[in-house]
């Protein structure tokens, strides 16, 4: 029988519960959800597994470790103490990643110099000989997490991050993250609409991301297939056997099928070469078409309804909401017009031009990128043609309102203190659980709004 280890996978902030389903759907069966990422049981092989196909971890790490450190020499006497030669090459090399929160050791750089120490003092005093060190690639990466004075050491068996897939080398001026990309086609349910036939369109692709994932997923390809190496393959624990294994299933899994229509649109070439680059580093070249084409153009050549899925700028500072308003205005009356019957999905940062698009939205989902919180939108789209071509009554009376007007209309909304009753509501919070784990809240039927109170 495998001997079962117990490992911990990171994720994004919200997107925890996303891979505890995941790695079930793997074949982990202890998966517990917990902050930053989920815990779960089984064998190497099971890890190995994660590193290969999961498509939202960001890590796997398996836990060597656990202690008490308020202090540096607590730190460098409990990593000390794990038998490293087990793990690690006296004439190998190591990098040490470290964090920390909440703790009396608030410097990550010094957590990870001293975790350094400890382990290359310990393999010199038994070996005669010390590691080197490589931050690039090297033969073990070791992850050091503190929090609250205690410390958790671990080996990093993805090595680099997971959400690296290899097939973007350039992206444009604020490129998604390819596990967060795979999260937002996870949670607009298209592993479902691709086995059904479903078309895909990205009408502002950017570098491809959302498209690449959308072929990878409907294709049944591992997001790890392409990747140069993984952080276990130079680890003395690890089963080459297994691992082959494993990856030869992933390589008989993917082989060439019929993909549903799969389109990614942007307005700008040099957008538009970089994700026809990425598409082909991907393996998909003649699966996955883009083309540069205006979003009030965008059209797929198909009778089926299907999924729209978007990543609009949201911007940075206040003035931003001003500048892009017009665009997720644009963005509404394109998916009401061109799009009917379909279901629309909007990732935005600013809840504030998420209202411009005249929609009420069916579904919310919380999640981050990076430390920008942000708002999954989803628009299910009457099947009934639009006849009103001056769109809704509401946005034409906010077309004749000011531009300091809508600034200070943006504002409100988002510092809910800042309007009347805001100070009650601003710390409540009336946002449900799905079903699924994720953060969201159900509203009613999709349909144009009645007027600038209603919610969004």
């Amino acid at each position: 029988m495998a001997t079962r280890h117990a490992f911990f996978a990171t994720a994004a902030k919200g997107l925890e519960p996303l891979l505890a389903a995941e790695l079930r759907a793997l074949g982990v069966e202890e998966a517990t959800v917990r902050r930053a990422g989920v815990s779960f049981t089984g064998s190497l092989e099971l890890a190995y597994r994660a590193c290969l196909w999961s498509r939202v971890a960001n890590r796997i790490l398996l836990p060597l470790a656990s202690f008490r450190a308020e202090t540096a020499e607590e730190l460098y006497a409990g990593v000390h103490a794990v038998a490293w030669a087990e793990h690690l090459s006296p004439r190998g090399t190591l990098a040490v990643d470290a964090a920390t929160s909440q703790s009396r050791l608030t410097h990550s750089h010094y957590v990870a110099l001293k975790a350094k120490d400890a382990i290359v003092d310990q393999l010199r005093d038994r070996a005669g000989v010390r590691p080197s060190v490589d931050v690039e690639r090297p033969d073990v990466r070791v992850n050091v997490y503190v929090h609250r004075d205690h410390a958790v050491v671990s080996i990093d068996l993805a090595g680099d991050s997971l959400h690296r897939r290899t097939y973007r080398q350039r992206g444009g001026a604020a490129p998604l993250k390819e596990n967060l990309a795979a999260a937002i086609l996870l949670l607009a349910e298209w592993p479902q609409r691709a086995r059904a036939g479903e078309p895909l369109l990205d009408p502002m692709c950017g570098s491809g991301t959302l498209p690449i994932e959308a072929a990878l997923i409907a294709a049944d390809i591992a997001p790890g297939l392409h990747r140069p190496g993984f952080g276990f393959v130079a680890w003395r624990g690890h089963q080459e056997a297994v691992w082959r294994r494993v990856l030869s299933e992933a390589k008989e899994r993917a082989r060439p099928r019929r993909l549903p229509v799969i389109r990614g649109h942007d307005i700008d070439p040099g957008a538009v070469r970089r994700a026809r680059a990425n598409v082909e580093r991907a393996g998909l070249g003649g699966r996955v078409h883009i083309e540069a084409r205006a979003l009030a153009n965008c059209e797929l050549p198909v009778q089926r309804a299907g999924l729209v899925v978007v990543n609009p700028p949201y911007g940075e500072r206040l003035g931003d909401v001003a500048q892009l308003a017009p665009l997720y205005a644009e963005i509404g009356d394109v998916l009401r017009r061109r799009f009917t019957g379909w279901t629309g999905y909007v990732f935005t940062g600013a809840p504030a031009l998420a209202k411009h698009i005249g929609l009420r939205p069916a579904r919310r989902f919380i999640l981050f990128n990076g430390a920008i919180e942000c708002r999954l939108l989803q628009f299910p789209i009457s099947a009934d043609q639009v006849r009103d071509t001056a769109g809704p009554r509401w946005r034409r009376r906010r077309r004749e309102e000011t531009g300091d007007r809508i600034q200070e209309t943006e504002f409100r909304s988002q510092n809910p203190a800042a309007s009347p009753g805001g100070r009650r509501r601003a710390g409540r919070s009336r946002i449900p659980v799905s079903e699924d784990g994720v953060r969201a809240r159900r509203l009613q039927s999709p349909s144009w709004r009645g007027g600038e109170d209603s919610d969004s």
